[in-house]
C-alpha cells in the first residue's frame, strides 16, 4: 500500500486526531441514542458531536487526499493481503464519508459550529431528513464494524511481531530518517 515503512508526521497527526474524534462520536453518540440520559446530557453531546465532526469535515477531506495520493504513487503489485487491507482502508473511508454526509443531511435545525458559526440545514423534506438519519445509523454500525476488524488487525499484527502500531506513532525507529534522506 505505501512504498515506506513510516507515515509521515502529518498522517500520523492526522490518523489519531481521526480517531479520537470518530471513536468519541460513535461511543457516545451510541449511548446517547441506546440509554436513558437527561435532556441536558443529550443536548450537550449532540451538540459536541455536531460541532467536532463538523470541523472534522476539512481534516477528513485532507487526510483522504492524502490516503489516496499515497495509495496512487505506491507503483508496486500488492500482495492478496496488502490488497485486502487496502480494500478495508478503502471501505473504512467510504464509511467515515457517508456518515459524515448524512450526519449534515438529517440536521432538524442549522448546524451550530461550538456556538461561533452558523450552517443553514441543507434539507427542509422531513421525509428526506428522515432518510437520512437512517443511513446516518446504519453507517454508524458499518463503521463501527469495520473499526473493529481495523482495531483486530492491529492486535494480531502486533502479536505476530509486526509493529504496525510503531509506523502510525511519532516515535519513529532510529535511521528512518536517514534511510528517507537517502532515497
Amino acid at each position: 500500500m505505501h512504498s515506506h515503512s513510516n507515515y509521515s508526521r502529518r498522517r500520523v497527526l492526522l490518523h489519531w486526531l481521526s480517531a479520537g474524534i470518530i471513536l468519541w462520536a460513535l461511543v457516545s453518540g451510541f449511548y446517547i441514542a441506546y440509554n436513558p440520559v437527561s435532556a441536558a446530557t443529550e443536548h450537550w453531546v449532540g451538540s459536541l458531536n455536531v460541532s467536532l465532526t463538523t470541523v472534522f469535515i476539512p481534516l477528513f477531506v485532507w487526510r483522504s487526499w492524502l490516503f489516496i495520493c499515497a495509495s496512487k504513487t505506491c507503483g508496486t503489485v500488492l500482495s492478496l493481503t496488502k490488497r485486502l487491507a487496502l480494500a478495508v482502508h478503502t471501505l473504512i473511508y467510504l464509511s467515515i464519508g457517508v456518515v459524515l454526509v448524512t450526519g449534515v443531511l438529517m440536521m432538524k435545525s442549522a448546524i451550530s459550529v461550538f456556538g461561533l458559526v452558523r450552517i443553514p440545514r441543507p434539507l427542509d423534506d422531513p421525509s428526506l431528513i428522515q432518510l437520512a438519519n437512517t443511513v446516518h445509523t446504519q453507517s454508524c454500525v458499518v463503521l463501527s464494524t469495520l473499526i473493529a476488524l481495523h482495531l483486530c488487525a492491529v492486535l494480531w499484527h502486533e502479536l505476530s511481531g509486526r509493529r504496525v502500531v510503531r509506523r502510525m506513532s511519532f516515535a519513529k525507529r532510529a535511521g528512518a530518517t536517514l534511510e528517507r534522506a537517502q532515497r
